[in-house]
């Protein structure tokens, strides 16, 4: 049998976490070298995009866990402490950081992520109008922008295509124009 398949087993085919029987996929919790039961968790996609901070997080999608944090699987108790841990300015999920009892091993595995010391925010790249941006996208420049150390001039209106994320300055995408690749502030453009 399959992990996958063990774990919807166990799980009686339902998300762990939030009870949600669609989109189920198998996660390994983080940090782990060998996927089986012990490490392994059956997820949907809604929690899968928010804990992996694709998507930003919904409270309310999260209410279910004073239920699903009693589940006698270290797995599930480890995700549930670290997404009650980002939820903490939440008066419901404090409350119930409050009364999960974990383990000192588990406990300590909770915290080897880090993930409990950030909020449940996410940053994403955003135009001028703040809407996000995706890898690929395609967008507008609604400045014109001379680009330093080039005699290439960015004209207001150019179109960039198939854009690039710098993925650890959210104000920041690279894209071509003019067939040469530069970094262009997100402030200036807006999704084409």
């Amino acid at each position: 049998m399959s992990l996958l398949e063990q774990l919807l087993t166990r799980s009686t085919h339902q998300c762990e976490l939030c009870t949600a029987d669609s989109n189920l996929s198998c996660y390994e919790v983080p940090p782990t070298s060998n996927a089986n039961t012990d490490n392994s968790i059956v997820i949907c996609k809604t929690c899968l995009d928010q804990i992996e901070k694709t998507e930003q997080i919904n409270p309310e999608h999260w209410r279910i866990l004073t239920e699903t944090m009693w589940s006698e699987f270290a797995p599930v108790q480890v995700v549930a402490w670290r997404m009650l841990s980002r939820l903490r300015n939440e008066g419901w999920a404090a409350d119930s950081l409050d009364i999960l009892y974990l383990n000192d091993e588990t406990l300590e595995w909770a915290k080897k992520t880090g993930d409990h010391e950030q909020d449940g925010t996410v940053e994403f790249h955003q135009d001028s109008n703040g809407t996000r941006l995706l890898e690929g996208d395609t967008v507008v420049l609604i400045k014109t922008l001379d680009v330093k150390g080039s005699t290439i001039s960015a004209k207001l209106g150019t179109v960039v295509k198939n854009i690039r994320l710098v993925h650890d300055n959210i104000e920041q995408i690279e894209g071509k124009v003019e067939g040469q690749t530069i970094v262009i502030l997100t402030k200036y453009l807006r999704k084409g």
